[in-house]
């Protein structure tokens, strides 16, 4: 697992002020290489050109959707390892279990709690040092 400073995250919202939500708290966190993208395609495309360690992804979006970014991760084998924790407001029981089965690491509701950012992303790679 990288360390916090050296892991490469790639924060995905159609809203700026929750990507900039997002970022400051991972920079909190000890996360300082976070890019951004406004949707599942500019996502898709960022992505390919630099992969990640992690993406936090918000479910709803135009274009393409959280949904539709995660299954393009897991279905591309040079990205299997790539984490993919998906942040949104809904908690509806069937996306869950969408995302699950499209082998979404963990699920972040907004609104978030600092602590709460960084237990979904040790429960991923382990303590953040």
């Amino acid at each position: 697992m990288p360390t916090a400073a050296a892991m490469k995250v790639l924060v995905v919202d159609d809203q700026r002020s929750i990507r900039a939500l997002v970022r400051s708290s991972l920079n909190n966190l000890g996360c300082r290489l976070v890019d951004e993208a406004e949707d599942g395609e500019d996502a898709w495309r960022r992505l390919q050109a630099r992969p990640p360690h992690l993406v936090i992804s918000d479910l709803n979006m135009p274009k393409l959707d959280g949904l539709g970014l995660l299954r393009a991760v897991r279905s591309a084998p040079q990205f299997k390892n790539i984490g993919f924790i998906m942040l949104t407001s809904r908690s509806d029981a069937e996306l869950v279990q969408q995302a699950i089965k499209l082998g979404v690491n963990n699920y972040l509701m907004k609104p978030f709690a600092l602590g709460a950012l960084k237990s979904k992303i040790e429960s991923v790679f382990g303590p953040l040092t």
